[in-house]
């Protein structure tokens, strides 16, 4: 068994078609065909199930998958170990919810000290952040905690409080059944805490919109499209100029912590290390004192 069957075989899985696997590996598709043969001749046992429009992992093929991921980031992590220079420089892939307040003063700060490392970030909502954090898609990434998972380690940035918003025009909490809330997808840290006082409340919206960004959001709680809930601070100017009003969410639903979560075990490289420690100083700062 060869390392580059098992990459070949995630991507398999991930696309569930062997012409999109071959096209993402730039490889021939008799070639992907041949080689999830070898691995299922090897194994002896099906990966997949197979059907007219593609390729399903079945049991077996879960169970290979995730010793597969725990492989193929192993040897990510050995050759980060070896190729880690004593200049910190590099690029980190970091993931962030968009309503990260603190990091634009973060990412200054650390560009200011060190100017070789690049970063690039992606977004998302933190249930899907933390996965890619766990499959070492993500060097680590800023997500709604507390996080409680074995292989996560994470700090604290910044705790805030929830609101939920609305148009200017006289909203009252009465009106929260026949309303529209406009929310980021699934897995959304802030959705779930809506979501759990909901329940407690015995409230059922009317409707939900899904929306992917915070843009797009608030923009349509502005336009009485409908409301939603957001961390107080990203809303402040809105309220003060009057395009939006915010009511409080009651306790315990409307604390918020903002974290920084990387891989318990995975290699920290120095840019990874200098990255959470500028995450570290930032935090003491914004972070109430006990």
């Amino acid at each position: 068994m060869e390392l580059n069957d098992l990459i070949i075989f995630q991507k398999v899985a991930e696309h569930g078609s062997i012409s999109k696997a071959a096209a993402e590996l730039n490889y021939v598709q008799s070639n992907v065909t041949a080689r999830i043969k070898l691995l299922e001749k090897e194994l002896h046992t099906p990966l997949f199930s197979r059907h007219k429009r593609g390729m399903i992992i079945n049991s077996e093929g879960k169970r290979l998958l995730e010793y597969a991921k725990d492989i193929t980031s192993k040897v990510e992590e050995l050759k980060m170990s070896f190729q880690d220079k004593a200049e910190a420089g590099g690029l980190l892939k970091i993931g962030i919810v968009e309503t990260v307040n603190a990091l634009p003063h973060i990412l200054s700060s650390f560009n200011d000290h060190y100017p070789n490392i690049e970063v690039s970030l992606m977004a998302g909502v933190t249930d899907q952040l933390v996965q890619d954090v766990l499959d070492m898609k993500l060097d680590g990434a800023f997500v709604t905690g507390p996080i409680r998972h074995p292989n996560v380690e994470q700090l604290s940035v910044i705790s805030e409080r929830l609101v939920l918003v609305a148009k200017r025009d006289n909203f009252t909490m009465d009106q929260l059944t026949t309303t529209p809330f406009l929310l980021y997808h699934k897995g959304c840290g802030y959705r779930g805490r809506l979501e759990s006082w909901m329940k407690v409340e015995g409230i059922i919206p009317r409707k939900v919109m899904e929306f992917g960004t915070f843009g797009t959001i608030i923009g349509s709680v502005a336009a009485g499209i409908g409301v939603t809930v957001i961390p107080q601070s990203t809303v402040t100017e809105l309220v003060e100029r009057q395009v939006v009003e915010e009511h409080p969410l009651p306790e315990p639903y409307c604390d918020i912590t903002t974290i920084f979560i990387w891989r318990k075990d995975a290699y920290i490289t120095r840019s990874l290390a200098h990255f959470i420690e500028e995450i570290r100083v930032h935090s003491e700062r914004l972070m109430p004192k006990d």
